[in-house]
């Protein structure tokens, strides 16, 4: 049965003058997406068609030679259409997901920079930044990715910058930074085409808590994740965030933050269990560890990028939190 002929029946109902033709978006799989982000583009505009009981939305999903892709979570989907030309006035997205570095697709890339170049709206869904990086996309607009993956994107294109945001919409650019940012994005793009109450009713039956903004960060402010509303803390760690590669003292980071060294010790003491310095320092390690997964930089470049004065340095610290070798922990992946 063909998608045009499939509608699916809901109680609630929502009318919307008879559209001529369903809006089309293309989704290009690449190996170990995330099918959650893939799912959360779709749903929405599933349950537009279902509460208009109109197709105002059609869409196919994509890979190279039609073949069958992996997702993050070993399920396999089988696509609709090997890779082609899109519709007239279709939106594509690349659909990335884990260890985008490795799963980048040439054929992928060159396609997204030919279909651009023709007119089509190539965006991105969690990690699909990568490719739309790789196929010269990027140079000047804003755009996300998911942020588990934004310190390798930094580093292996550093002329770029994602926000931090759960989307961005740039022109004919739209980018998600996965998960259930999809769904943001995609009601926003409802909202765009049927109103704001229209999308209102998808989001209620997506029984998803709508960010309104493409400002909504990605991760929770750190006040919320520790249980505190102090201030003082939460710029502490802010700089923190911002100074990675060159670490402040905590004497320097209490004074920017306007409270003395101790006041700063006995607030990190009080609500996370480490001292600032110890904070900073898994800080560092955090990145080094996403560096080391997800990059192919050399060792002592990453000890520099993490604000470790060397190898040695690093590599003891490393050891310390994750029980293995720099070295050791790469050869693993």
């Amino acid at each position: 049965m063909a998608y045009s002929d499939y509608i699916p029946k809901g109680a609630v109902s929502f009318k919307i003058a008879k559209v001529a033709a369903p809006c089309v978006f293309d989704f290009v799989l690449l190996p170990k997406l995330t099918m959650l982000a893939l799912s959360a583009a779709i749903e929405p505009l599933r349950v537009a068609n279902q509460i208009s009981q109109q197709e105002l939305y059609r869409w196919r999903t994509m890979t190279p030679g039609g073949a069958p892709v992996r997702c993050s979570n070993n399920l396999s989907l089988v696509p609709d259409a090997p890779l082609g030309t899109p519709a007239r006035g279709a939106r594509a997205f690349i659909c990335s997901g884990v260890e985008p570095g490795e799963t980048v697709d040439a054929t992928v890339t060159q396609w997204a920079a030919r279909q651009a170049a023709h007119g089509t709206s190539v965006g991105a869904i969690c990690t699909g930044a990568f490719t739309l990086a790789r196929a010269g996309l990027l140079g000047g607009r804003t755009f996300t990715l998911h942020w588990e993956n934004q310190p390798s994107f930094v580093e292996t294109f550093p002329d770029l910058v994602p926000t931090p945001n759960l989307y961005e919409v740039d022109g004919d650019l739209m980018t998600a930074a996965g998960g259930s940012a999809s769904t943001d994005l995609m009601l926003s793009v409802i909202e765009d085409d049927y109103g704001h109450d229209f999308a209102l009713v998808v989001s209620d039956m997506c029984l998803h808590g709508r960010s309104h903004s493409t400002h909504m960060p990605q991760k929770t402010a750190r006040s919320a994740v520790i249980g505190s509303r102090n201030r003082h803390l939460i710029a502490a760690m802010r700089l923190m965030q911002v100074n990675l590669e060159e670490p402040l003292g905590v004497e320097a980071i209490a004074g920017e933050v306007g409270i003395s060294k101790r006041q700063l010790e006995r607030s990190f003491a009080q609500h996370t269990g480490l001292s600032p310095r110890r904070y900073y320092t898994d800080m560092r390690l955090a990145r080094a560890y996403s560096l080391l997964s997800e990059t192919d930089l050399p060792i002592a470049e990453i000890a520099a990028a993490t604000g470790f004065g060397g190898t040695s340095a690093f590599a003891r610290a490393f050891k310390a939190k994750f029980d293995t070798a720099p070295g050791k922990f790469r050869k693993r992946w």
